[in-house]
């Protein structure tokens, strides 16, 4: 069900969710920018890409679907492969930086969590926002990682493969990727996803990881 559901239902907690997930899509494409002009390729910023600004990042029609039926998209980062000394490698770096830090803002906002940050706002408040934020950084991160062409996790899975079988993977995937992931993004089975139940234990464990850490980080304070 989509997060239109909730506009009705709670309407704040429809806002809330809506500027979270602008805000981690925003830092996942960024990072995916700035690695690419990190690593010399000037595409990114010739574009207005290496900025946290959310117009740069998001794009019309995979933010409305995001609140449609909960999976949308960015504005995908344009990189150009021959300003890069290792095309295969670099691209996976790339393709990671994206998903790495979507990770590593969970994990400093894990750490936020139990030290009562609140710049005025009421605490419960603040934890709702923190808690949420967590959640879908780490679902945005673990959900790119799936090794299927456009996602993060196909390029980087290119790059980790033997270079035959690692041909023979990019080749199938550019011509069938969009296609698999369709499938198994759609509930066939009992209203759930195959990627749904791939990842959910994935998204499970880091987010009990990254809760304990808040919960050793209480322990210090």
């Amino acid at each position: 069900m989509g997060l239109i559901s909730l506009l009705s239902t709670s309407p704040l907690l429809f806002a809330l969710i809506a500027v979270i997930l602008i805000a981690a899509i925003t830092v996942h494409e960024f990072a995916h920018a700035w690695m690419a002009d990190h690593l010399g390729d000037p595409t990114p910023r010739s574009q207005g890409r290496v900025t946290l600004n959310p117009k740069a990042h998001l794009d019309p029609i995979g933010t409305l679907m995001i609140f449609m039926i909960g999976f949308g998209w960015g504005k995908p980062v344009m990189f150009d492969p021959f300003n890069l000394k290792n095309p295969t490698k670099e691209a996976a770096l790339i393709a990671f930086a994206g998903p790495a830090a979507n990770l590593l803002l969970a994990l400093v906002l894990s750490v936020m969590l139990p030290l009562g940050i609140g710049f005025g706002i009421s605490e419960p408040v603040l934890s709702t926002i923190l808690l949420y934020s967590i959640f879908y950084n780490i679902m945005l991160a673990v959900f790119n990682l799936v090794p299927i062409h456009p996602l993060d996790g196909g390029k980087i899975a290119v790059a980790l493969l033997p270079a035959e079988l690692a041909l023979e993977y990019d080749d199938f995937m550019r011509r069938y990727g969009t296609f698999v992931l369709i499938a198994l993004i759609l509930p066939l089975v009992n209203g759930t996803s195959a990627v749904s139940t791939l990842i959910s234990p994935v998204i499970t464990f880091i987010s009990s990881w990254y809760l304990q850490l808040a919960t050793f980080v209480i322990g210090l304070i």
